[in-house]
């Protein structure tokens, strides 16, 4: 519990530390925040992506009316739900109606008072790290009171935006080792990554779901990361790593996905059921992530090529799947409950996978009966046609700079 005077002395330190910060190049996410009266807007994205400085973009002009407080802060690594009463006599007192609130689903109670924030016309802006923290107790206290969107690492265009360089070839490669992460960009210091995944693993997933055995978690990260674009079964991991069932792997998937560093996109299929049942594909949330902790970048670019594509579609579409029958394609997208797109994606074209890729594109896209399928590949461009298809052969940069045109 805290005085009155700490958390008012806590409460203008990080609010006048959060304004002096650098607003860094607007993010292109920033015209869909939704902000609607009454609602609280709440935004979460893997650490360190650029969250908080997101929020100072959208208030810029309006800094006199902003309160902000972070709950990561040691200053107040003690903070009960009582000294809520505490912090809103501070904003009733500051005479603010932005409020800012980062991890602050680390007390208990926290949407109650959100809730009572949101009835009295205060505009609630939450940020936080990870993806289920702060849906579960949204169910009761802020039912239909709460919007949720996804903040990513720098996109392509945002990259070559704040590294100053022009969005070609070039860019593209650089893209790929470096990722979006903001200060690993901007800085190329390993540390800066590894240490942020040191912090996920013990701070957000260790310590907060109790789990004892640290290095295996880090053992099967690493092992994830090294195998991005592959399929993954929980089935065939137990025993590795000194995890012994498969329900204890699949715990900390799920922990790892919640805490934005990786996702697992399904197989295709019918049957939800199935589907669900299904092993895996997995890719890294950003391929500078991937490229400092695989331990095999030199040996996977074709794969952290293909996670590139992914980390791309992902900023866009909610529902990814991969398609295997006879043949397999990377992508399938699902829009309200219809697949609307096949992508492929090919490093580079040749004699010996041409057929594989083509043919399993040309697949899918008969399967879902599309009449335009995707070949993404690194600096190849063509266009194929059969049967009333047309497959469009698309370099990254064009993809990734939404700079290509349908037939």
């Amino acid at each position: 519990m805290y005085r009155q005077e700490q958390i008012a002395e806590i409460a203008e330190n990080q609010t006048l530390e959060f304004l002096n910060k650098d607003t860094g190049i607007p993010r292109e996410f920033l015209s869909s925040i939704p902000q609607i009266e009454n609602f609280a807007t709440i935004i979460t994205g893997i650490r360190r992506c650029g969250k908080s400085t997101l929020l100072l973009q959208l208030f810029k002009n309006e800094t006199d009316t902003v309160l902000y407080f972070n709950w990561e802060d040691i200053r107040i690594a003690g903070f009960e739900t009582d000294d809520f009463v505490r912090l809103y006599k501070e904003i009733i007192k500051q005479k603010v109606n932005i409020l800012f609130f980062d991890e602050i689903q680390l007390v208990p109670k926290w949407e109650i008072f959100v809730h009572q924030l949101l009835r009295e016309g205060f505009r609630v802006f939450i940020t936080g790290s990870n993806a289920t923290l702060l849906s579960k107790e949204l169910g009761t206290h802020l039912t239909g009171r709460h919007l949720s969107v996804e903040l990513f690492p720098f996109s392509f265009s945002e990259f070559c935006q704040f590294t100053r360089q022009n969005a070609d070839d070039e860019a593209v490669n650089d893209y790929l080792h470096t990722g979006g992460m903001p200060e690993f960009v901007r800085t190329r210091q390993s540390y800066i990554i590894q240490q942020l995944v040191e912090d996920i693993i013990t701070r957000d997933i260790a310590v907060r779901y109790n789990i004892r055995d640290v290095e295996a978690l880090r053992q099967l990260t690493v092992y994830l990361m090294s195998n991005v674009g592959n399929i993954v079964s929980a089935n065939k991991l137990a025993g590795m790593f000194g995890i012994k069932s498969a329900s204890t792997i699949l715990e900390y998937f799920s922990h790892l996905t919640n805490s934005y560093l990786v996702d697992f996109i399904p197989q295709f299929d019918y049957s939800l059921k199935a589907q669900t049942r299904n092993p895996k594909k997995v890719y890294g949330i950003d391929t500078g992530l991937v490229s400092e902790i695989s331990l095999s970048f030199s040996r996977n670019t074709g794969h952290i090529f293909e996670n590139m594509i992914y980390n791309h579609l992902r900023m866009k579409y909610k529902e990814i799947l991969f398609f295997n029958k006879k043949g397999e394609c990377d992508f399938v997208i699902k829009e309200k409950e219809k697949i609307t797109q096949a992508i492929q994606v090919c490093l580079q074209l040749t004699d010996e996978n041409f057929r594989r890729e083509y043919d399993g594109l040309l697949e899918a896209m008969n399967y879902f009966n599309l009449d335009e399928g995707l070949l993404i590949t690194k600096n190849e461009t063509d266009v194929f046609q059969k049967d009333g298809k047309t497959i469009r052969v698309v370099t990254a940069r064009q993809f990734l700079s939404n700079s290509y045109h349908p037939v």
